[in-house]
């Protein structure tokens, strides 16, 4: 199996399966001098923990980040930084029979028949519990992007969970502490709705889709390598690299397929492109929503085990790592081309 390393410069490399003894990733590339952040590190990892809420996964995992190599007195050296998690409530037990009985809607079989020989216990590593690897890769991301860009914020949030979207209105009033005083990263009047429905889906083996929306706030301008490795293109396969995602859209999206030019391309700067022209940043921010489909685990799949039953509010934070991600491999590209 291979094609488990994303970047061009800033490289990582992630490693592990659901229910083996742990999971991590190596960063190559990072340069040294960067201030080591070791709360920030873990307030991510918190954020994206099963366990927290009664809404999602109840698999109590606590994710504390062993460092094994590239940190030294509080900085990076410059050399691979390896990082790990292990894993501590693993109930291997529950998939006994998914080696003869692939699960509907999950990668049990086509794995299977892609590699002959996986491990089957929590989906090995298709499972969502690999992600806590890019969310450590992520967090040094973000560390970089601050040292260069210490402006640039990225903000992620639960825009629409089953039927339930939050309006116009309270989206305009949006920010960071509203987002983490909401358990579904949903800052709504239809929150308490919200967590009612995931409740219940949870004890009928319910599963629904949703929307996440990420905003990048004062990106820095010209990144991006045109042609292949446009920035728009590298952020969408970066998003859509993560399980259960089912589409997204930068700036407008789909709404731009309807609208007349003149009207579109009024003026040179419009929150219509989403930040991005050419494929290269402009500066301003960058806007993007993804899609989530309903979480695979439903009916007695998802009453026996410990499954999210919408993915959208602990996928926030990996998305907002693979944003960070992809923002410190351009600014180390752009710095390399100079």
């Amino acid at each position: 199996m291979s094609a488990n390393t994303f970047g061009e410069v800033f490289k990582v490399t992630t490693f592990g399966e659901s229910h083996g003894p742990a999971l991590g990733v190596v960063i190559d590339s990072c340069p040294a001098g960067i201030s080591f952040d070791s709360d920030l590190l873990a307030g991510n990892l918190r954020r994206r923990r099963p366990g927290v809420h009664a809404s999602v996964s109840q698999r109590n995992e606590k994710d504390e980040v062993e460092i094994l190599s590239g940190v030294y007195q509080g900085m990076t050296l410059g050399t691979p930084i390896a990082m790990m998690v292990r894993n501590q409530d693993a109930r291997s037990q529950d998939y006994k029979d998914v080696e003869i009985s692939p699960r509907i809607g999950h990668a049990d079989d086509v794995w299977k028949r892609k590699f002959g020989h996986v491990d089957p216990r929590g989906g090995g590593r298709a499972s969502g519990r690999e992600t806590v690897a890019r969310v450590m890769a992520g967090s040094v991301a973000q560390m970089l992007v601050k040292k260069y860009s210490p402006q640039t914020q990225v903000l992620g949030w639960s825009q629409q969970i089953g039927p339930y979207e939050i309006n116009p209105e309270e989206k305009s009033l949006i920010n960071q502490k509203r987002i983490d005083e909401s358990p579904l990263r949903f800052p709504s009047s239809l929150s308490n709705k919200v967590e009612a429905l995931l409740t219940e889906a949870i004890q009928k083996g319910e599963s629904y889709g949703g929307t996440a929306e990420i905003l990048v706030q004062s990106p820095p301008p010209n990144l991006g390598q045109p042609v292949f490795h446009k920035l728009k293109a590298d952020l969408a396969a970066a998003i859509m690299s993560v399980g259960a995602t089912a589409g997204v859209e930068i700036g407008s999206g789909a709404n731009s397929s309807s609208q007349v030019g003149t009207d579109f391309h009024e003026q040179m700067e419009s929150p219509l492109y989403g930040g991005i022209r050419g494929g290269i940043s402009t500066g301003e921010n960058i806007s993007l929503r993804t899609y989530f489909k309903p979480t695979s685990s439903i009916k007695d799949v998802a009453k026996k085990g410990r499954h999210d039953p919408c993915i959208v509010p602990r996928a926030i934070p990996v998305l907002e790592s693979m944003v960070w991600l992809v923002i410190a491999d351009h600014i180390l590209w752009q710095r390399k081309d100079r």
